[in-house]
């Protein structure tokens, strides 16, 4: 039997990641062939993945990697099975990881992610990554959402991983817009807009906001004996206040109400063109 010493042990450790003692033994088994033992490693990994991926993830986090030099970004969901895990520094290590894989290769499904060669070491495939991680948390762990931008972007994640922001704008910034950025990431992540602008709400949208209004205007005794036009004002004004409460261009920044989060970007020589704000566990 060929003698494992512990400089081997270290590199097998190196170039997988995994515990000391499942190197050791999968060196054993390789008779100290470090590829082969690499190989069993994955294969274990493999199997990990296999055996778990039936069971429910109700926990996870939100991964998003900026690229400034070239204007691109990525934002991933990536979801496990308990608490503890997702706050797990190798997790929150992973999510940051497929969303820089995301913003590098854009892949738009699950399936397409972990079928692409891994960014950060060609040699594996995203799901061997993913399995690395699966193989020490003995959690099924996955990719969920994810989506790429391009452009002068903005972003943030909360504390807990638990919500991300990517934010994309267009214009002729007077200053390093960084920070103004981040603000509205931050107050996206807060007050969840259903729209960055007016014209990208669906007409199914405002149709059934204004029927609302109708709906309660009809059923407002003070409303019975106003004329027409009058009525239509009041419409207006309740479709100009529900726009202020979901659409982002017209929301009140949490940070100074005196304005909106459009006025804030056009102080700074910038425009909305659109975000994607994930919450882990929330569809659409």
């Amino acid at each position: 039997m060929a003698q494992i010493t512990a400089e081997a042990v270290k590199q097998l450790r190196d170039r997988t990641g995994m515990q000391m003692m499942k190197c050791k033994a999968a060196l054993t088994e390789a008779g100290g062939d470090l590829d082969r033992a690499v190989e069993i490693l994955r294969k274990q990994n493999k199997e990990a993945q296999d055996k778990s991926a039936s069971r429910a993830t109700g926990e996870g986090r939100i991964g998003v990697f900026l690229d400034p030099a070239r204007q691109v970004g990525g934002i991933v969901e990536v979801l496990c099975e308990t608490a503890p895990v997702a706050k797990n520094e190798l997790f929150i290590k992973l999510a940051n990881d497929l969303a820089r894989q995301v913003a590098s290769e854009g892949a738009t499904t699950p399936e397409q992610l972990l079928g692409q060669k891994f960014v950060g070491d060609p040699k594996r495939t995203v799901n061997e990554r993913v399995g690395e991680v699966v193989g020490l948390m003995r959690e099924n762990i996955k990719p969920a959402r994810m989506a790429r931008l391009t452009g002068l972007l903005g972003d943030y994640v909360h504390h807990d991983g638990s919500v991300g922001v990517l934010l994309q704008v267009e214009g002729q910034h007077r200053e390093d817009p960084r920070q103004v950025l981040r603000d509205v990431c931050m107050h996206i992540a807060a007050r969840s807009p259903k729209a960055a602008l007016r014209e990208h709400l669906t007409p199914d949208v405002i149709a059934k906001e204004k029927e609302i209004a109708r709906a309660q205007l009809a059923a407002d005794p003070k409303s019975q004996d106003k004329p027409a036009q009058i009525l239509e004002k009041i419409l207006e004004g309740k479709l100009k206040a529900w726009y202020q409460d979901n659409v982002l261009h017209d929301q009140l920044f949490v940070k100074d109400d005196t304005r909106t989060v459009g006025d804030l970007l056009q102080a700074s020589g910038l425009k909305l063109v659109k975000f994607i704000r994930y919450k882990v566990g929330e569809q659409g």
